[in-house]
């Protein structure tokens, strides 16, 4: 992929990401518990919606992320029961590369093996929060494979944020923006999302605990 092309992208999804941190207006609360909350609205990318996830994760904002950043041989193939494999196709910079995930079947296996190709930009700010930026792309040295169904994530990611006063607590963000493709009911993905991000959550605390006590 050409690495002018990359920035740009990149760049314009991490500013759509900031904005759906700090608009707060059209979410819909569907899903609450131990301290996590997922809220969703309509996508205007797709005929599907973008989803919202936010609570407080035990550990320091580096220990988080250490176990969420995208990066091969990580800790999140290790813990996220919806990450199967993760793979750089492509390094264009140490903060922005073109990855292939994997997901397992899901959802009573109403869902198959998916997998994902994305262009991934990591940024950093001021006030020390860390965020994952991601799009879909094609790239010619990730054509889709056997025994995958070829999902588009639209610009999604996470905010892992410092909470002031708090250096052992993180406010972790994460936005999910999936069209899993494929024939699959409306109610399926409905109901599959906000619990899998509640998951999401629950199992990140016990790998912070895991890998980090």
């Amino acid at each position: 992929m050409d690495p002018a092309l990359a920035a740009q992208m990149s760049e314009a999804v991490a500013e759509k990401m900031l904005q759906y941190r700090r608009d707060t207006a059209g979410w819909k609360i569907c899903r609450e518990g131990n301290g996590v909350s997922v809220s969703w609205r309509p996508s205007v990318e797709f005929p599907g919606n973008l989803y919202r996830g936010e609570g407080i994760v035990y550990g320091t904002l580096e220990e988080v992320w250490d176990c969420v950043k995208p990066a091969v041989g990580g800790l999140r193939v290790k813990w996220d029961e919806n990450v199967t494999g993760f793979e750089i196709i492509q390094n264009i910079t140490d903060t922005l590369c073109v990855s292939r995930t994997s997901t397992p079947s899901a959802a009573m296996k109403l869902i198959s093996p998916r997998d994902f190709v994305d262009l991934v930009l990591v940024k950093r700010y001021e006030d020390g929060t860390i965020s994952s930026n991601a799009t879909h792309v094609e790239h010619p040295l990730c054509p889709p494979k056997p025994g995958f169904v070829r999902g588009f994530n639209h610009p999604c990611g996470c905010f892992c944020e410092p909470l002031p006063g708090e250096p052992t607590k993180t406010n972790l963000v994460t936005f999910f923006h999936t069209d899993l493709s494929g024939y699959l009911p409306q109610n399926v993905v409905d109901s599959f999302f906000p619990r899998s991000m509640t998951r999401f959550y629950a199992n990140l605390q016990k790998a912070v605990k895991q890998f980090h006590e």
